[in-house]
């Protein structure tokens, strides 16, 4: 859009003044933060408007992205940022006397996600916008996020993310008239009607009022604006006098107050059911309403409308879409299947099997009566047809949805959906040869991949704007727009003078980090040193344990020989660990004390500081990844399905050190060997160990004296304030057979950290390391995933 400086302070005066009733001067940050977005969106609600009639008129399809998790983080500079406006409200800002930076700070994260599934979905949110692809996201407005993290005498507390603050969610509008109403329990059975047919009759249902939140999801410079739809739970009136207490009301709203709530207890699974149930059918039910007003044979509805289940939370979707079809709209069973399958497509997330989510069929009876007869029938049904195609009894009971008293989600979105894809080339592989493997037998044409990508707008523009600038320098902007153009950064890798304002940038963007660093820990790190990352969730797979054990052989490599000639390395970390996964969180107690042993012992000469940073987030993350030199991505290979934290900081110029695991591989594929440091087992070398039960971690650890060492830290009194977590992980590592491999990929992972230490001596050669990780990282933006699923598993049209 086009905007004058003028018009802009003009209109925001304006604003202000109207809303809050004060002037510039006297408001604080939170203030002018809600007047700036209030202003934005007066711009925004002319261009949404106006792709809501265009989609209309059009009778464009539509695809429907169903996802537990969005994890925008703070949307004001990304806003700004699609409309083209950033430049002009910094100088407003600027000739007004208004600190942006403060006025961006006071943005809390938009807190609807945990990880790289939420990350994911709210990148393909922007990249649909931005590809001109009608995309619209469903899912719930958590009034609280996944929690607050703070660090307590090194361990994890987990406190409320009210992340609604007092401000509420200023890029919201509440949608009355598109309310609809979702059941829970009570009893269900059939009866024939008037006409003969067989209809539900539904007996002491509890009904709930699902009222739609609208986001606006803008495209970068095209005045593009999609819808991603939040759901919240409301007492529906005439109900009101089922809910007398404010404990049974509490339950309600309970529904949506939390991103995973602990299922630990039956409680607490009850609620994540119907949690995915709520946000999944009241989305299907507005899906069909929008669609019945076309005028359209309910039939045809998959030419139309696309429903995509990001991994199994919303997997209910090809039940419940029955459901409606056949109860609601009266569809016969055969003509609503073909609809259903057709309109139905899958993200798997997950190489491990355990991970796919499965439902005790009790509870899922007891909470969803009807869904739960669709879904027996739907199994039957498939029972039926595989076996008339001779397929194996054996293949039939391995893929059938309900079994062994439980339902198996991931199974139900296969069957009834036309398209399943892995996120990396490996992953995808992997759900063919192994997680999936009887189910791409039956249907293979169902299976493809679709590597993730990332939102370089965010990494680059956003988060780096230095980096930014220097790239502006030497190819001009238009790979602001075009990412792939980032490749003629190739032609600068042998000059001097760009290698050194690339290594400048990265120290500026280090210094930055050193300050927040020193600020909310109080260590104070030299950007002299190795800044080595590695931010992600807290799981053992992800290995952070490895990390923190090759620390600990640091540690008594200087305690040894304080003069060991080692270029100063500081580790950091980021990390949330789920409220009960007791394991992950002994290990970020682990890392916070080793932190305070080796930060306090000056007899290492400031030669190595580890710094955990407390409620890792999008916006930490913003600050932390154009910092990081050494990308740490080190999970055991055939474990990570895809990973998209590797991507940016590829894209700002880390150096990834990995295992051949998820976009790992392709990453490497771009860059070349010599531009990444690869280390440990390949996925074969691990799947071999599982096939021949050969792995003994006491054999390893008993053989080998530097990993003996390391381990023994954990058990010898050297870590202080950890015996009974360094027990835990002793125990893991030797009598548990360590499931993970770290002691049997240590010796290659020192070896790859010592190459690193060579490597970053030189930098001239790091710097073109780094540029060449700029230049080949255009390969990973979302905009091309998201152009792959609308022509290749949407059908959509821009």
């Amino acid at each position: 859009m086009q905007l004058t400086t003028e018009k802009f302070i003009r209109d925001f005066k304006d604003t202000l003044h109207e809303e809050q009733m004060i002037k510039v001067p006297d408001a604080s940050p939170a203030e002018l933060f809600e007047t700036l977005a209030h202003t934005i969106r007066k711009y925004i609600t002319p261009l949404w408007l106006e792709r809501r009639r265009k989609l209309v008129e059009s009778q464009q399809k539509i695809a429907y992205y169903f996802s537990i998790e969005f994890l925008p983080g703070r949307m004001l500079e990304t806003n700004l940022l699609n409309l083209g406006i950033l430049d002009t409200v910094k100088e407003g800002f600027a000739e007004l006397g208004v600190d942006f930076d403060a006025v961006r700070n006071a943005e809390h994260d938009m807190a609807l996600g945990n990880g790289g599934l939420g990350r994911l979905a709210a990148a393909f949110m922007d990249s649909l916008a931005t590809t001109g692809y009608p995309g619209f996201g469903n899912g719930i407005r958590y009034q609280y996020g996944l929690f607050k993290q703070k660090i307590v005498n090194g361990y994890q507390v987990e406190l409320p993310d009210d992340w609604f603050g007092s401000l509420g969610n200023v890029w919201e509008t509440r949608k009355d008239h598109d309310a609809v109403f979702v059941n829970l329990y009570g009893n269900v059975y059939l009866r024939a009607n008037e006409e003969g047919r067989i209809t539900p009759i539904y007996e002491n249902a509890q009904v709930l009022r699902a009222v739609p939140y609208d986001v606006p999801q803008i495209g970068f410079g095209n005045d593009n604006v999609n819808n991603l739809r939040l759901w919240d739970v409301e007492i529906p009136e005439k109900f009101e006098h089922f809910y007398p207490t404010l404990e049974s009301r509490r339950k309600v709203t309970d529904i949506t107050a939390v991103l995973y709530p602990d299922d630990s207890n039956s409680e607490g699974k009850e609620l994540r059911l119907i949690q995915e149930y709520f946000m999944t059918s009241a989305g299907l039910q507005t899906i069909i309403k929008s669609y019945l007003k076309q005028g359209l044979p309910l039939e045809k509805i998959h030419e139309k409308v696309s429903v995509h289940i990001n991994d199994t939370h919303p997997a209910v979707a090809p039940a419940e879409f029955m459901r409606l079809l056949i109860d609601e709209y009266g569809l016969e069973w055969n003509e609503a299947w073909q609809a259903t399958v057709k309109t139905m497509s899958y993200t798997n997330h997950t190489i491990l099997s355990e991970a796919l989510e499965k439902w005790d069929a009790g509870l899922f009876k007891y909470v969803l009566p009807r869904v739960y007869q669709i879904i027996l029938e739907i199994d039957n049904r498939y029972v039926a047809e595989l076996a008339n195609r001779g397929i194996a009894p054996e293949m039939i009971e391995n893929t059938r949805i309900v079994k062994d008293n439980q339902v198996h989600m991931a199974h139900l979105a296969i069957i009834g959906g036309h398209s399943i894809n892995g996120v990396a080339k490996l992953h995808t592989e992997l759900l063919k040869e192994d997680t999936l493997r009887d189910f791409y037998a039956i249907y293979p044409e169902k299976f493809n991949n679709k590597t993730n990508g990332i939102i370089q707008r965010r990494w680059l523009q956003i988060s780096d704007e230095p980096l930014s600038a220097e790239i502006d320098k030497l190819i001009g902007n238009h790979w602001r727009t075009d990412i792939h153009e980032l490749r003629k950064l190739l032609d600068y890798q042998n000059d001097q003078q760009v290698l050194n304002d690339f290594y400048r940038v990265k120290q500026e963007a280090k210094a930055r980090l050193a300050a927040y660093i020193k600020e909310s820990t109080g260590v104070e790190v030299s950007t002299e040193a190795i800044f080595d990352v590695q931010v992600k969730r807290l799981h053992a797979y992800k290995r952070q344990l490895l990390n923190l054990m090759h620390i600990i052989k640091l540690y008594w490599d200087l305690k040894d020989n304080p003069d060991k000639d080692v270029v100063p390395r500081v580790f950091i970390f980021g990390a949330k660990a789920a409220p009960g996964y007791h394991f992950a969180k002994s290990v970020i107690k682990l890392i916070n004390e080793v932190a305070n042993l080796v930060n306090h012992d000056e007899s290492l000469q400031g030669k190595l500081k580890v710094v955990f940073l407390e409620n890792y987030r999008v916006s930490l993350a913003e600050l932390i990844i154009p910092a990081a030199d050494v990308s740490e991505q080190i999970s055991l290979a055939s474990k990570e399905a895809s990973g998209t934290s590797n991507m940016k900081f590829m894209m700002t110029g880390a150096i990834t050190l990995a295992t051949l695991d998820g976009a790992n591989i392709e990453i490497k594929d771009e860059v070349g060997d010599d531009n990444i440091v690869i280390f440990g087992m390949d996925k074969d070398e691990v799947y071999s160990h599982y096939q021949r039960h050969d792995y003994y971690s006491r054999g390893v650890y008993e053989s080998n004296p530097v990993i003996r060492r390391v381990v023994d830290t954990f058990i010898n009194g050297t870590i202080p304030n950890a015996s009974q977590e360094g027990s835990e992980i002793y125990e893991a590592l030797i009598t548990h057979n360590d499931e993970y491999f770290l002691l049997e990929d240590f010796a290659s992972y020192v070896a790859a950290q010592e190459k690193i230490d060579q490597l970053y001596r030189d930098k001239g050669k790091w710097a073109k390391m780094s540029l060449v990780n700029i230049a080949h990282s255009g390969k990973f933006t979302s905009d091309d995933t998201i152009t792959q699923y609308a022509q290749e598993i949407w059908n959509l049209k821009k």
